[in-house]
């Protein structure tokens, strides 16, 4: 056996090199990967070598939403077989702080995430996981719907951190990858009037096939007015920002309800926004934020499995492992064409 990667050796550029096998350590299985996702943050790293704080030196390892089976087992692996197909959770965390022990560990300071820097991701053949963060996939759940997961858990947990609950009107700013499941996990958890705001026409299309309710198109429609028009002036009860765009972070405060709730997810290029807090006050309104997920991995999976979520749906376009310089460069060049793009490992 032979364990390929591609690393990222420069801006835009992918190398793909043969590197050792990994070794289990106590607790750690070796899964032959199957699908990886290229999310929004390995894009963004490719183009820019940065996101704030997190800055890639040297040769490095993108990719971080992904699925296999498991071939190997290490030392104290009880639950998992050789065989057992797996999702893997790829933040890794310390399990000793006030936050992991409080059942928040997204935010543990010391979490070792896949293709942050400086810890390497898993765009290669074989690679060695802990068995708790490595999520048993069932027979019905293909390992693509496997590496969806990641995407989905954040979707979710924006929803979960919005309150969203039967009946709700939510507007969700943003029709990529995040907002699309965002739009999924609300529609699981009962929202009965979601409607999707973009202005790319293909990812508009993709919100209206998974089930939104309506779209605007922020080009040709003033989503304020129709907001308005919507809701007789009311407001939305939960808006949901995925887009990280300084222009629809600002919008947010017009658009809830009073008493409304607002969950910022998308990252925005800068740091500090102006924002109408008077809006807030005055509607006494909650505003939320979304730092990855946690404790939702079997929630997914279980929804996907039960058919609540057809994640698949989300899925534009899919490349070889051999084609992953190929892969990037069709996604930084073509960014009005792909919603979500996929690599089937060898």
């Amino acid at each position: 056996m032979k364990n390929r990667a591609f690393y990222m050796t420069d801006l835009k550029k992918l190398e793909m090199n043969e590197i050792g096998m990994p070794v289990a350590k106590e607790g750690e299985i070796i899964v032959k990967l199957e699908y990886v996702g290229i999310c929004g943050s390995d894009v963004h790293y490719l183009e820019h070598g940065r996101i704030g704080d997190f800055v890639v030196e040297g040769d490095f390892i993108l990719g971080h939403e992904c699925a296999g089976a498991v071939v190997g087992l290490g030392p104290g692996v009880k639950k998992l077989k050789v065989g057992d197909r797996v999702a893997l959770e790829p933040g890794v965390t310390c399990g000793q702080c006030e936050f992991c022990k409080s059942g928040k560990y997204n935010l543990c300071p010391e979490v070792k995430f896949l293709a942050t820097p400086p810890y390497h991701g898993c765009l290669m053949d074989y690679i060695a996981f802990p068995e708790n963060m490595a999520f048993k996939l069932p027979d019905s759940v293909s390992s693509e719907e496997g590496a969806l997961v990641e995407p989905l858990a954040v979707g979710l947990h924006a929803a979960a951190q919005g309150g969203v609950k039967l009946g709700d009107r939510v507007v969700i700013l943003g029709a990529g990858c995040i907002g699309l499941v965002t739009l999924l996990a609300c529609k699981a958890y009962g929202a009965t009037d979601i409607v999707v705001v973009d202005i790319i026409e293909k990812r508009l299309e993709a919100a209206k096939q998974l089930g939104a309710s309506r779209v605007i198109n922020a080009k040709q429609e003033n989503v304020r007015d129709v907001i308005s028009l919507l809701t007789d002036g009311q407001g939305m009860d939960k808006v949901i920002e995925t887009a990280g765009s300084e222009h629809t972070v600002k919008q947010t405060p017009y658009l809830v309800k009073r008493g409304g709730t607002i969950v910022l997810v998308g990252l925005a290029a800068k740091d500090i926004i102006d924002f109408d807090f008077m809006q807030i006050m005055f509607k006494e309104a909650d505003i939320q934020s979304v730092f990855r997920y946690r404790n939702l991995y079997p929630a997914a999976i279980g929804a996907i499995a039960d058919g609540k979520i057809d994640v698949k749906g989300i899925v534009t376009h899919e490349f070889s492992f051999e084609d992953t310089q190929k892969a990037f460069d069709f996604v930084i060049d073509n960014k009005e064409e792909v919603v979500k793009a996929v690599i089937r490992m060898g």
